[in-house]
């Protein structure tokens, strides 16, 4: 942030404390003179009387040095000591105390200049000046520090931001921590509806948009700087009312930003009277081209997220196949709009040995883990119609995992209904165990399994259990149950009671599943229910 320094004449709020009548006229009587703002004091105590009261503080304090309560070097150091006063300069000022360790004394105990009288009228007022340039560019550098603060936690806020919502309100909030006013931010969402946060009570919207601090504008105009003109169109909300000081466009400053030229701007309006410095504007302009940055990566990050959520979903089956052996159903949610898609996957295969059913769940979350769960998905529909069983199924999987995708790892649930029995054989590679529900309403897991896929290792052959007719068997992944400071065994126990509580058919299962452990959205949920029906030989 460079400009050329700024230079400050204007007039000061001056403190004199002199017991001597006639010295005190004639110091203040020269600065009046020269238009500025005297406070006079008769002794010490009266200055810090006026030091501590209510108000504006002086911007320099002229302190004789031989005072009838205490020294000047005193009050000075009274006035530094304060953290509410140690920014005032103060000047001593003598006709007695003038030798070179008087002086030497004052600098030392805090003082800013000395002056030593007679004093003449212009160096009086050159030191004064010195000193109110010294002290406000101190000021200026101070407050500028402040802010810049401000402005990189108003930053960091804007990109941590879930959505276009929060990253209005934060740009809002931010504008106002930094030129202290009320502040309207204006952006158009990543789905294209405007929107505006402000930082004022908004009684006249309140009916209309909820009583909240963020509203859908009707529309808004965005011309050079004429940046806050609403357009209603009649149908939709409209925007919470301007207060009378941002109503008018001279009475308000915008700041405008844009990440690309194509893209709706972001815009920040402040009361005019806020933005009075080149840092001001320079401050509000980094804050809108922050906030039209972080827009851009919101947008850029929703629209990934879609194309890659569209991926994921191209790598499930389309439908579940028909079979008098069973009946299935199956549910799978995506994580939350904001978090990384998964690789959580389902799969049903009517084979001549019987129905092959499969849950599984890639580690990781990524675009990649989407990827590596088609492949798996892929590989695991070749070797079943290839007629191997669920154990060979797995060692397959894991060699192609080790060969093609090396350090990655796949929980994955293999069963076997077979048509002519009313066994079932269950292959577990480091998944959830599946449960079963007998027609009774009792519940049990299969907790037999073998070694993740993917690290190499001898999976050992499936495990065969025998249902009747009416179990109900649920395979899910971990983004059901698991929760984070939360036992996985007290989470399996609540599942098993959920679908113990259930009437067993596969719809009501999932559904009841869903809707009593209510998943967090922070990891998928792929969620399969199979029914079985009586065997039949030559099925």
């Amino acid at each position: 942030m460079r400009h050329a320094p700024e230079q400050d004449h204007s007039p000061a709020r001056i403190l004199v404390v002199d017991d001597d009548p006639t010295n005190r006229y004639v110091l203040s009587t020269t600065l009046r003179r020269a238009g500025h703002q005297v406070m006079e004091a008769e002794d010490g105590t009266r200055a810090l009387e006026l030091l501590s009261a209510p108000g504006e503080l002086p911007e320099v304090a002229v302190v004789d040095v031989r005072l009838p309560d205490m020294t000047g070097f005193e009050v000075c150091e009274h006035i530094k000591s304060n953290p509410a006063t140690a920014s005032v300069p103060v000047i001593n000022i003598s006709a007695s105390a003038i030798t070179v360790n008087d002086r030497t004394q004052g600098l030392y105990r805090g003082a800013d200049a000395y002056l030593v009288e007679p004093t003449a009228p212009d160096e009086l007022l050159a030191t004064v000046t010195a000193t109110l340039r010294y002290a406000r560019a101190r000021y200026r550098a101070e407050r500028l520090a402040e802010r810049l603060d401000l402005l990189n936690q108003a930053t960091l806020a804007l990109y941590s931001a879930s959505d276009a919502h929060e990253l209005a309100r934060a740009t809002a909030a931010g504008a106002a921590a930094i030129l202290h006013c009320d502040v309207a931010a204006v952006l158009t969402t990543p789905q294209g509806s405007p929107l505006v946060a402000h930082t004022w009570s908004d009684t006249c919207a309140a009916d209309r948009a909820g009583g909240g601090q963020v509203h859908p504008a009707a529309g808004w105009i965005c011309e050079d700087d004429q940046v806050g003109a609403w357009v209603g169109s009649g149908q939709a909300p409209q925007p919470p009312c301007l207060p009378a000081e941002l109503k008018a466009p001279a009475d308000r400053r915008t700041a405008v930003g844009r990440a690309k030229p194509d893209r709706p701007p972001v815009a920040i309006l402040v009361p005019a009277h806020a933005v009075t410095t080149d840092d001001d504007e320079q401050l509000l302009a980094q804050l809108a081209q922050a906030c039209a940055l972080a827009l851009e990566a919101l947008r850029s990050y929703t629209e990934e997220h879609a194309l890659a959520l569209t991926l994921q979903r191209s790598f499930l089956p389309e439908s579940l196949p028909r079979t008098a052996r069973a009946d299935l159903a199956v549910r799978y949610l995506p994580a939350s709009d904001h978090r990384e898609i998964g690789g959580d996957f389902y799969e049903a295969i009517s084979t001549p040995a019987g129905l092959v059913v499969a849950v599984g769940d890639v580690a990781g979350h990524s675009l990649d883990a989407a990827m590596i769960m088609g492949q798996v998905r892929h590989g695991l529909r070749a070797y079943v119609a290839e007629g191997h069983p669920p154990d060979v199924v797995l060692s397959r999987l894991d060699h192609l995992l080790v060969t093609v995708q090396p350090g990655a790892t796949v929980t994955l649930c293999v069963i076997l209904v077979e048509y002519g029995s009313d066994v079932l054989h269950i292959a577990n590679a480091g998944h959830l165990p599946p449960l079963l529900r007998a027609p009774d309403g009792t519940t049990s897991y299969v907790t037999e399994h073998g070694p993740l896929l993917g690290l190499g290792l001898r999976h050992p052959p499936a495990h065969r259990v025998t249902a009747a007719p009416g179990t109900l068997v649920l395979l899910v992944t971990d983004g059901l149950i698991e929760r984070r400071h939360v036992d996985l065994q007290q989470s399996l126990r609540q599942l098993a009671g959920v679908v113990g509580e259930g009437s067993g058919d596969p719809e009501d299962a999932c559904a009841q599943v869903l809707d009593r452990l209510d998943p967090d959205g922070s990891d998928d949920v792929a969620l399969m229910a199979v029914r079985l029906n009586p065997a039949e030989p030559g099925d």
